[in-house]
């Protein structure tokens, strides 16, 4: 790393980090527009806590007054979720938020860099972003899929969020090289539902085999990282079929107001909530808190394997 680079890390995540322990680094774009005030704040304080019981230790990340801040204090939380001013961070703009002091939550992309950046491997989220409906003619991607097959980390989240094209975005994965590993399951799953019916490339039915995969494509010297698919806990999932009809009713929503780009997913997560009498926000809490749990064992198993060799 880069000793220039501004950077702060919490002394218990520079320990863990310094001595090889199992580490787990997590986004702050859904605390500061993913998700409501305070549930956003809570959530991310039950993941932390997931974590450690989990044998890991979390690292939430952030851009604060232009410093990549690894290791959030709840303050730190709080000011996310409710100054007007946060940006939501991608590779285009982490750079110039760095350089002009300014302060913003990590997406997916942005968390991978800040990750990789110091050493983190494992990074759990909800749902990566993807191809969005309409793609073909707004070429509208997220920046998640291209930094997935760039970056050496492991990615835990719930799949796609549904609010995508789905097809299209595995097509996209596949193209690139990424490995995407369904979690317990053949089909891979949609966020707020445990099917998309879309057929995952492989299958992981414990974390180990993802851990040995990470290390053996290190040894090819292969680049990018992993995609786990982890389906959203049974209890907490709603149908792939009413999921859809409201996902079209908030695409529609957004195309006749003319929301396009970095606002289009929170939004449509927003207008899914709403329609679903609060039933997407639950499911989304229960999925990020699996997801950490999972990424917690695969970290453990990640510290605990042996350099690949063939």
């Amino acid at each position: 790393m880069d000793a220039s680079l501004p950077v702060l890390m919490n002394a218990e995540v520079k320990s863990a980090i310094n001595s090889g322990e199992p580490v787990v680094t997590l986004e702050t774009s859904i605390v500061a527009q993913g998700m409501p005030y305070p549930e956003s704040v809570e959530t991310a304080l039950a993941v932390e806590q997931l974590v450690r019981e989990a044998g890991a230790v979390p690292v939430s990340t952030a851009v604060i007054g232009g410093k990549i801040c690894f290791g959030l204090a709840d303050s730190d939380l709080e000011y996310l979720a409710t100054a007007p001013d946060i940006l939501k961070l991608s590779k285009a703009d982490l750079a110039a938020a760095i350089s002009s002091g300014a302060s913003g939550s990590t997406t997916a992309a942005a968390t991978m860099i800040c990750a990789h950046l110091v050493g983190i491997r494992l990074f759990a989220t909800g749902g990566i972003g993807g191809v969005h409906l309409g793609a073909e003619q707004s070429f509208d991607q997220s920046r998640d899929l291209w930094q997935l097959s760039e970056t050496p980390v492991i990615v835990v989240s719930s799949g796609a969020k549904s609010i995508l094209d789905i097809p299209k975005t595995l097509e996209v994965l596949e193209s690139l090289g990424v490995p995407v590993f369904a979690y317990r399951q053949d089909d891979f799953p949609a966020f707020w539902s445990r099917q998309s019916g879309c057929r995952a490339l492989l299958r992981a039915d414990g974390p180990e085999i993802v851990a040995k995969t990470f290390g053996a494509a290190r040894s090819l010297g292969l680049t990018g990282g992993i995609l786990v698919a982890n389906p959203v806990p049974r209890d907490a999932e709603i149908p792939f079929e009413t999921i859809q009809a409201w996902v079209r009713q908030a695409y529609e929503a957004a195309e006749s107001i003319g929301v396009i780009g970095k606002a289009l997913t929170p939004f449509m997560l927003e207008r899914v909530r709403l329609l679903s009498e609060g039933r997407s926000l639950a499911a989304n809490i229960a999925l990020i808190k699996s997801n950490a749990r999972l990424a917690s064992e695969i970290a453990k198993a990640l510290a605990d394997s042996e350099p690949y060799t063939a």
